[in-house]
């Protein structure tokens, strides 16, 4: 089909649903083909790729490959890898009364349809990742990639037609009016990735056809560093974790947790990390990326004045700059611990001890994730036992986004589902229940 031909969502929909109920996506040679072809697009213009998000957000090439092109390789790899064994009809236990002749098992069947929806932030990843599954499941899939990362999801509009079957895949790009019309259609699973005022604009539109849905939404992720730690090690992975993207990635650690004594050594090794890893001057360095746009350059500046300045706060407007900045004398009802930052603003908050830690983190939403920088056995076991978040990092932010065999999603205001590997598959298809017994 002509993708260059205008269609309506109505019209993209039932083109596609036609395809599925042809039968086409699910046999595993289709599926694996789709996700060897999304292979090539993405090893094939990986520096395309890579100028556009440099583009939209200044990320570096490394980053890009890092986080964006090469983290969605790994995920088709692995994919590819075990999708035969996931897929694999699982035996299930039958009573003495149906007799020794009858047999049941699970099979994951195709949902039918599915829209996956992606933030700006990793415009790249957090659309294909998801998109991995989807085919995977044997779905045909609407991809709406972000508006506010224009390059990107130009680029993406322009190459996923090229590799992927457009008779089951379609490209749908825009705003709010487009996101809003595609919204009303019925879809067999919705997959959305950005925050809760448009989660629940998503879930709203959802109820109407009663569709399931995933949300992967974000929050105000702390990280609780305890006395006994190293603090150099702490203040390296700290500063590699949050200043990241410029801290635009949904589980950056947003706040620090320690206690008064701990927070004033760690200012100093904070300010050493950082000068490692961009230099005096993080504006001159490659390193480091770029606020997305004006709108959110003014928001995190609002900021600034939540604490006192240890390292950074200078910016600039004109290129959408601000400085890796650590804020101390941090008040726990000051403006920047209201909403997830989603910037590269850490700000340090002092508590007595753990049981005070413990407590400020259980006041308030469940995050997307805790991390815990602490030699001690028993304190780790209390924050992961004692509190409830998406996921928990002990000594390491963000690594546990990268194994595709563990589950990534939140809880509560942090989101609901998960995907990764072959959660994933479980994500995007529906496991039915089979009993066969013999008719003679």
């Amino acid at each position: 089909m002509n993708q260059s031909t205008p269609e309506q969502p109505a019209d993209i929909v039932a083109r596609l649903r036609a395809t599925f109920r042809t039968g086409r996506t699910k046999p595993v040679e289709w599926r694996t083909t789709q996700l060897r072809r999304l292979r090539e697009m993405l090893t094939e213009h990986a520096d395309d790729l890579a100028t556009a998000l440099h583009a939209d957000l200044g990320k570096s090439a490394d980053e890009s490959q890092r986080t964006e092109i090469g983290f969605t390789v790994r995920e088709i790899d692995h994919t590819l890898d075990h999708l035969a064994d996931w897929l694999r009809p699982e035996p299930a236990p039958v009573p003495e009364r149906l007799g020794a002749d009858t047999t049941a098992w699970t099979q994951y069947d195709p949902l039918g349809v599915v829209l996956v929806i992606a933030p700006w932030n990793y415009p790249l990843q957090l659309l294909l990742t998801p998109v991995v599954g989807a085919l995977a499941a044997g779905n045909a899939v609407v991809v709406k990639p972000s508006e506010l990362a224009p390059a990107t999801s130009a680029a993406l509009a322009r190459l996923i037609p090229e590799y992927l079957d457009t008779d089951a895949v379609a490209v749908v790009e825009g705003a709010i009016p487009e996101t809003t019309a595609l919204l009303a259609e019925r879809f067999d699973h919705i997959f959305y990735t950005g925050n809760g005022a448009v989660g629940r604009v998503v879930m709203r539109a959802a109820a109407e056809h009663l569709t399931p849905v995933t949300l992967e939404l974000g929050g105000k992720s702390p990280a609780f560093v305890d006395r006994d730690a190293d603090l150099d090690v702490v203040a390296d992975r700290l500063a590699r974790g949050k200043f990241l993207n410029a801290g635009q990635t949904c589980v950056a650690p947003d706040y620090v947790l320690t206690d008064p004594a701990t927070a004033t050594a760690l200012e100093a090794a904070l300010v050493k990390a950082v000068d490692g890893l961009f230099g005096a001057d993080p504006k001159a360095s490659g390193a480091y990326s770029r606020i997305i746009n004006e709108r959110h350059f003014d928001r995190l500046t609002g900021l600034l004045d939540s604490g006192r300045v240890v390292l950074g706060g200078d910016n600039d407007r004109a290129v959408k700059y601000i400085a890796p900045t650590v804020l101390a004398d941090v008040d726990p009802e000051s403006t920047v611990m209201r909403d997830e930052i989603f910037g590269p603003i850490l700000p340090v908050v002092t508590v007595p001890g753990l049981d005070e830690a413990i407590g400020f983190i259980n006041d308030r939403d469940k995050p997307l994730a805790l991390y815990v920088f602490s030699e001690s056995d028993e304190t780790r076991s209390r924050i992961a036992d004692e509190t409830s978040s998406g996921a928990v990092g002990h000594g390491l932010p963000l690594a546990h986004l990268t194994v595709s065999d563990l589950p990534f999603g939140g809880v509560g205001e942090s989101g609901m589902g998960n995907y990764h590997g072959r959660y994933s598959i479980e994500t995007f298809s529906h496991r039915k229940a089979v009993l066969q017994k013999p008719l003679s």
